[in-house]
């Protein structure tokens, strides 16, 4: 293996545990505000996760389920975008108040980062105006190289198409690469771009097959606050409840 030189982090669930209380939050009260009564249970908004990208899985919803009200095919695709707009509006609004907290562990883990000298980035199917609301302002102390967001590529995860591109950007080998995923979907095209995986897993992806992670671990765990459980590695990496950097690049270099 090559000497790891940077460490790429999906956005929802990873850096912030968002899905629950802040996507799905969001596009409820978007709906409403557009007059629809259709409304996203926790239970049936895992089924959607399965969906990369938030028009997507509208939709899905739509063609599936169907809205609370009639929608004229030729009319589906603004009304889409537009609600997706709002929703993103919305949801951006819920991050800057500060009601969704960063998950244990991560805000550290980049600073170890940084601090090793690796290059930090984001690769999300998450809207570029919701990410920079996230690595601008909550997190404005680290230095990200790279920030691939939204409809930059036009192949969402599970294809491997973002981290080819942050492969492409960087100039570095997938084997110079640490991928923090959280999601059956982020796993499978992070291991396609056949980077090294670490899997944080969350509430909603707890249950779903994330075995092809090289490391998993329920959180990556702060020494004063929660610890993580490891469920996957092998047996020289070094954890006791905290995942540290350097015990990372010893294990994959």
């Amino acid at each position: 293996m090559g000497k790891i030189k940077a460490v790429f982090f999906d956005q929802d669930g990873v850096i912030i545990d968002t899905e629950k209380d802040g996507h799905r939050v969001s596009f409820n009260m978007t709906f409403k505000e557009f007059g629809f009564t259709d409304e996203w249970s926790v239970d049936y908004y895992h089924e959607l996760l399965q969906i990369a990208g938030g028009k997507e899985r509208m939709k899905h919803h739509l063609q599936t389920r169907g809205f609370s009200k009639p929608v004229p095919p030729e009319e589906v695709d603004e009304l889409v975008k537009a609600m997706h707009k709002r929703k993103t509006a919305l949801f951006v609004e819920l991050i800057e108040s500060g009601k969704l907290p960063l998950r244990p562990g991560i805000h550290r883990f980049m600073q170890e980062a940084m601090q090793a000298g690796l290059m930090v980035g984001v690769c999300t199917t998450s809207n570029e105006q919701a990410a920079k609301a996230i690595t601008e302002k909550i997190l404005s102390d680290i230095k990200f190289d790279i920030v691939l967001a939204g409809d930059v590529v036009e192949k969402k995860k599970p294809d491997p198409e973002i981290y080819n591109l942050a492969l492409s950007k960087t100039g570095l080998k997938p084997d110079e690469v640490m991928v923090v995923e959280d999601s059956k979907n982020g796993v499978i095209a992070a291991k396609a771009a056949r980077t090294n995986v670490i899997v944080t897993t969350n509430s909603y992806t707890e249950k779903e097959d994330v075995g092809s992670g090289d490391i998993i671990v329920t959180c990556l765990g702060d020494p004063d606050g929660e610890k993580g459980r490891l469920t996957k590695a092998g047996a020289s990496l070094k954890f006791d409840g905290v995942l540290h950097i350097k015990d990372l690049l010893s294990y994959f270099g």
